[in-house]
């Protein structure tokens, strides 16, 4: 089969590979019949995840049909179509029963697919630990529709989860990629008060005021002067960091409100600073870290309710085949894109 291939720093590489087997009792093959490309995608390329092993098939957001299931899997059988989530996790260890699934202490626990282990930007994929890391689809879902659920559209909901927000709270989401935009449709769902969105692309400002008019829009040169004028408190409730570079982790705390609550949701290319003198007296409260994508099953029901809907943001598509082009567009933001499937 075809599988897009991490070979070295800077280097992803179609090449054929064994269909994969079943080597563990919990394990299962999926079908891949759909994944995209994410931004972390990139930061395997660009070697900014230093655990991620040459050799592995890349990709961590992916649909598909089950193949084959070992003999301790019972939440899907062979014709299911699954939602893959990021993560893979046993559901016993102590982080997995409070929840934080994404520091699983089981060895192939936490983000492994497409990291550590062969993903799904291929034709076939092996999924451990099957009975916590698929879902199934419900049958009124499209495999678009499902696309997003185990990584933008999971880590979107987590950060919106985490971030404590009320009815009387001013928003500030800093970022409109992918994960921004998923980050945005739950924000939505709790209904605050005001939502601020910066984003330095023009493009991507567009694609926001078209599809949800009632957010409102700023960049980053204007953002700290945006939100005072438009909050009650000298700066916003929550804010929720999504772009990952340097001068949007500055501008997330200098945009919070005292005693606000930051929620850091980017995965950075390198180390920032945590300036606390300047920071001494806002009292802010921080939540950082990789997404604990446990609330897929939820997030499959909102979307078969008609409350989330992330169709619009799959711009692209493009056969297996294609795929260093669509890696292409996506890397340097061409064509108005946002996220590709690769199918």
């Amino acid at each position: 089969m075809l599988a897009y291939t991490y070979i070295e720093k800077g280097k992803f590489a179609l090449v054929e590979k064994p269909k994969p087997v079943l080597v563990e009792p919990t394990d299962a093959i999926v079908r891949v019949t759909m994944s995209s490309i994410c931004t972390s995608d990139l930061h395997i390329k660009h070697g900014s995840v230093p655990r991620a092993v040459p050799g592995i098939t890349v990709g961590h957001e992916m649909v598909g049909v089950v193949e084959e299931v070992g003999p301790d899997v019972t939440c899907v059988k062979p014709g299911d179509r699954v939602t893959v989530n990021v993560e893979t996790f046993c559901g016993e260890c102590f982080f997995c029963q409070r929840g934080y699934v994404n520091n699983c202490t089981d060895p192939n626990g936490g983000w492994a697919l497409g990291c550590r282990i062969d993903g799904g930007q291929t034709e076939y994929v092996r999924v451990p630990l099957a009975n916590h890391g698929l879902n199934r689809i419900p049958d009124s879902v499209s495999d678009e529709q499902a696309l997003l659920v185990g990584d933008v559209l999971a880590t979107g909901f987590w950060a919106a989860r985490i971030s404590e927000i009320s009815q009387e709270d001013t928003v500030l989401i800093i970022g409109a990629g992918p994960t921004g935009i998923c980050t945005l449709l739950c924000v939505i769902l709790k209904r605050p008060k005001k939502i601020i969105v910066c984003e330095k692309s023009e493009e991507r400002r567009r694609f926001v005021q078209k599809h949800y008019p009632e957010v409102l829009l700023t960049t980053p040169e204007e953002c700290k002067d945006f939100v005072l004028r438009h909050s009650d408190h000298g700066g916003a409730d929550r804010v929720l960091e999504v772009a990952g570079a340097d001068e949007t982790f500055r501008l997330a705390w200098e945009c919070a409100r005292p005693n606000a609550v930051v929620t850091v949701v980017a995965l950075y290319d390198r180390p920032q600073i945590l300036p606390l003198p300047e920071m001494y007296g806002k009292n802010l409260t921080f939540k950082t870290g990789g997404v604990d994508g446990c609330d897929c099953e939820e997030v499959l029901r909102l979307i078969e309710e008609g409350r989330i809907d992330t169709t619009p943001l799959i711009t692209h598509r493009f056969p297996l085949s294609e795929i260093e082009e669509a890696y292409r567009i996506f890397e340097n933001k061409l064509d108005g894109v946002i996220k590709v499937a690769i199918i």
